[in-house]
C-alpha cells in the first residue's frame, strides 16, 4: 500500500477553477439515486436540501459507485455537539459504511474539517496523523479558519487514481496519495445525536475518464 502526504507550499492554496459541467447527484426534489442502508434514520427533502435526522449514526449513500471524479457538496451542521463527513470511494456492509471520509468537524477546538479519515480502518492515518503533534499542527496551518461552524460550508473532493485532494470553502486542506480503495459510493453522515438534523445541498459530481 502506498501512502504519501504532499507537504507543499499550499498552506492556504486557492481552489482551482471550478468545473462548469458537474452533474447533480441530488435533484433537490426526490431521493432518486440514493438509499439508506440502515433500518433506522430519517431522510427528508426540504426546500431543495437533504435533511438527516436520527438517534443513531447512519449514512445516506449513492446507489452508484464512482472511481475518479470531482465532487462538490454543501453541509450545515446542527448546533451543539455535531460531527459529519462526506464518505467517498466507500464500501457498504450490513449497517456499516467504511472507507475514506472528508471530515466535517463541529469541534472547533480540534478543527479537523477537511481532514482525511479512514472510517473502520486506519482512522486518522495521514492528514492529520492523530497523536502526531507535528502532523496535527501542519494540518491546522493548511486548513486555517476555512471551516465556518454555524454556516454552510462547501466541500470539494478530487480523486484521480491514488491522488486525493480535499478543499473546504476553497482552501486545500488535504493533498495525499493512497491506494486503499479505488472505487465506491459517496455518502453523507448523520453522527447520531438524538433530535439533531444535518443538512446537505448542492451535491454534484463530474466523473473523470
Amino acid at each position: 500500500m502506498i501512502t504519501r502526504l504532499f507537504l507543499t507550499a499550499f498552506v492556504t492554496a486557492a481552489l482551482p477553477v471550478w468545473a462548469a459541467d458537474l452533474q447533480p447527484l441530488f435533484d433537490g426534489k426526490t431521493l432518486n439515486g440514493w438509499k439508506n442502508p440502515y433500518p433506522w434514520g430519517k431522510v427528508e427533502v426540504v426546500n431543495g436540501e437533504l435533511h438527516l435526522t436520527g438517534e443513531k449514526r447512519f449514512f445516506l449513500v449513492t446507489e452508484k459507485t464512482f472511481h475518479d471524479f470531482i465532487f462538490e457538496g454543501d453541509v450545515l451542521l446542527p448546533p451543539g455537539e455535531a460531527n459529519s463527513g462526506f464518505m467517498f470511494r466507500a464500501q457498504v456492509t450490513p449497517e456499516r459504511v467504511l472507507g475514506y471520509q472528508a471530515e466535517v468537524d463541529g469541534d472547533m477546538d480540534r478543527n479537523w474539517s477537511g481532514g482525511l479519515h479512514d472510517a473502520g480502518g486506519r482512522t486518522w492515518f495521514i492528514s492529520p496523523i492523530k497523536g502526531n503533534k507535528e502532523s496535527e499542527a501542519a494540518f491546522r496551518a493548511r486548513a486555517g479558519n476555512a471551516f465556518k461552524r454555524d454556516d454552510w460550508n462547501t466541500f470539494r473532493i478530487e480523486c484521480r487514481g491514488r491522488h486525493i485532494k480535499i478543499f473546504v470553502n476553497g482552501v486545500l486542506t488535504t493533498d495525499v496519495e493512497d491506494d486503499r480503495d479505488a472505487t465506491g459510493v459517496i455518502a453523507i453522515q448523520h453522527h447520531g445525536e438524538k433530535g439533531q438534523t444535518y443538512r446537505f445541498r448542492n451535491l454534484k459530481i463530474q466523473e473523470l475518464k
